[in-house]
């Protein structure tokens, strides 16, 4: 029992709480956008905005270690949490300032830059998802955790990296100038996301802590306020459970895809130049050099793809090596390694062949030493592969044996011992054996 209570009171942190005075204090004072925050502000969206452009995100994680937006997010939460319902208007107004002063700094900066492509780091704050609603939820959890207790520590800062809230707010500036709306209404809402999130983390923390009741709000206002924040949760949640839905999709159609393009698309005679992965369309685009490619080959392709959970995903395949064909889609260095690949693939098959042609000249002669002993009459032995060819146009290929008897009516009463011992020792059912007295 008393191992028990030693467990709970190492997650306890009523011991290590600030004084509620200072608390709100804190709070209060991090709300307001004026004078040195601002400014600091005002850095910090360029900062972020070069990064952006540049694709750094070094430099983007300096800027969000440096934003002070976190400030009016956390006083928001905590005013609502405690009804203080003055507090709420005035963190509201001044985060609506910083939004809009961050904005109009990030649209400036996007306006004059000469780089106008969108790089991975802005491509990333346009598609938020449920994911983005967990980080946001366990971020705000962790920064009135920590803006609670006395010693602080560098929390607030992580928590401002982990949540990114400066990004999605610098790439709705570049959709702003860019007129890019796909870009400044998806960024706004991941924005909209984590402010929401965290203020909703601060306002649940709060009430488990039982801070005190800041305002004599009657109930009517408090429950009034209660069922706006929950209208608010709902609404902002629902459209990222699509999303994340989306993205799912997406991770798991390009887990499998790369997993069938891995296993599956070797082709004898033939050698992949290039594949192409199309999440959006399903679309799996197969592009090969070497001999035509027959439509057997092809249907096993869309059959296989199908273990791999691909069901409703097009297969393209592009057959022929062609300069013309696949010049657009390939460098010049991309071209001259295809032709190296191909030569290397003619050369290993060119090989294999010689390798079988050496090793079949060579069986006959061990077949025939392991035989002696077991049947002496044996004088010797002939091994060869055949091909046999039937009316309806199909082709079966054989071991074929000739062996030579000094006494054939005896060996053709051993034949069937013969024969099941050459199909264990070649590993093979596909055996033609020919006896006939040795002449020699």
């Amino acid at each position: 029992m008393s191992s028990a209570n030693n467990l709970l009171k190492r997650f306890d942190i009523s011991s290590q709480r600030e004084e509620y005075s200072v608390i709100h204090d804190t709070v209060e004072s991090g709300i307001e956008f004026k004078g040195t925050s601002l400014w600091i502000l005002i850095f910090a969206i360029f900062i972020a905005s070069v990064g952006l452009n540049v694709n750094s995100t070094a430099v983007i994680i300096g800027a969000m270690l440096i934003s002070p937006l976190m400030g009016p997010i956390l006083g928001m939460g905590y005013s609502l949490a405690t009804y203080d319902f003055a507090l709420f208007k005035k963190a509201f107004f001044n985060y609506l300032f910083a939004i809009l002063a961050g904005l109009l700094t990030s649209a400036a900066y996007f306006s004059i830059t000469p780089i106008y492509q969108a790089h991975s780091e802005l491509l990333a704050r346009t598609q938020p998802s449920i994911y983005d609603v967990l980080i946001a939820l366990l971020g705000g959890l962790a920064g009135i955790v920590a803006l609670s207790s006395r010693s602080k520590g560098n929390v607030i800062p992580g928590v401002a990296i982990a949540t990114a809230l400066m990004p999605p707010l610098c790439t709705a500036g570049y959709g702003l100038a860019t007129a890019n709306w796909p870009f400044f209404f998806g960024a706004l809402y991941l924005l909209t996301i984590n402010t929401v999130f965290i203020g909703s983390a601060t306002l649940i923390t709060v009430r488990l802590l039982r801070y005190p009741i800041r305002d004599s709000a009657d109930k009517d206002q408090r429950r009034m306020a209660n069922r706006w924040v929950t209208f608010l949760v709902i609404l902002t949640m629902v459209p990222s459970v699509y999303y994340g839905y989306l993205l799912v999709q997406k991770e798991t159609f390009i887990q499998n895809a790369n997993k069938f393009v891995t296993n599956e698309t070797y082709i004898e005679g033939d050698f992949l130049l290039k594949n192409e992965l199309d999440p959006a369309k399903r679309q799996i685009k197969l592009i090969y050099g070497g001999k035509m490619i027959g439509e057997d080959e092809k249907k096993r392709l869309v059959q296989r793809k199908n273990i791999y959970g691909l069901h409703n995903v097009t297969l393209i395949i592009q057959q022929g090596f062609s300069i013309s064909d696949v010049s657009k889609d390939l460098t010049e260095s991309q071209l001259y390694q295809a032709e190296i690949n191909r030569l290397k693939a003619q050369l290993s098959t060119n090989i294999q062949m010689q390798d079988s042609i050496s090793v079949q000249k060579q069986i006959a002669g061990q077949l025939y030493r392991e035989m002696k002993p077991l049947f002496p009459e044996i004088k010797y032995c002939s091994a060869d592969k055949q091909s046999f060819f039937t009316g309806s146009g199909k082709v079966r290929h054989f071991n074929v044996l000739v062996l030579g008897s000094s006494n054939p009516s005896k060996t053709r009463r051993d034949f069937r011992r013969i024969n099941n011992w050459l199909g264990v020792r070649l590993k093979s059912d596909s055996i033609k054996v020919y006896i006939e007295k040795a002449t020699f």
